[in-house]
């Protein structure tokens, strides 16, 4: 589980925004030689903008809310000799959500509401984690999911 920074999502100067959150899983599945092991998982992020904007009387407020859902390809680099370091890089393939929301004081709303924006995207990845012991691991990682950098926690079972 991790918490971006920085985000390609919007480009605006917002109110209010989130950090992107992310959540992965992943598997295992198969030695690669003396190079790795290969793992899939999945990947789910979120992200969330909002702007409020007062021009006389009139009030509104836009609010932006991101979802990717992601299968994740991953190359586990085995040949390193550091002890507790776990290097990899992958491949993305997901699907990106966009819901957006408007609303004003008007009582002339657009109905500007809904899905929009929606699209399926394909991403490199590489990171790190470190292990402080057998199932415990702090993680960077550099890519496109809901931040360009995501720093967290990883667990192992």
């Amino acid at each position: 589980m991790g918490i971006g920074i920085g985000s390609s999502l919007g480009s605006f100067d917002y109110s209010t925004q989130i950090p992107g959150i992310s959540l992965m899983y992943e598997q295992g599945i198969a030695e690669a030689g003396n190079v790795g092991i290969i793992g899939l998982g999945g990947y789910v992020g979120y992200k969330s903008f909002s702007l409020e904007t007062n021009s006389g009387t009139l009030e509104s407020k836009s609010k932006w809310n991101y979802t990717i859902i992601g299968v994740r390809g991953i190359m586990h680099f085995t040949g390193i000799d550091k002890e507790n370091l776990d290097l990899y890089a992958g491949l993305m393939a997901s699907y990106n959500l966009l819901n957006y929301s408007y609303e004003d004081n008007s009582g002339f709303n657009s109905g500007n509401t809904g899905n929009f924006g929606n699209a399926a995207g394909l991403t490199l990845f590489a990171g790190a984690r470190y292990y402080f012991s057998d199932n415990l691991a702090a993680f960077a990682e550099l890519g496109y999911g809901v931040a360009y950098l995501n720093l967290g926690i990883s667990l192992k079972f």
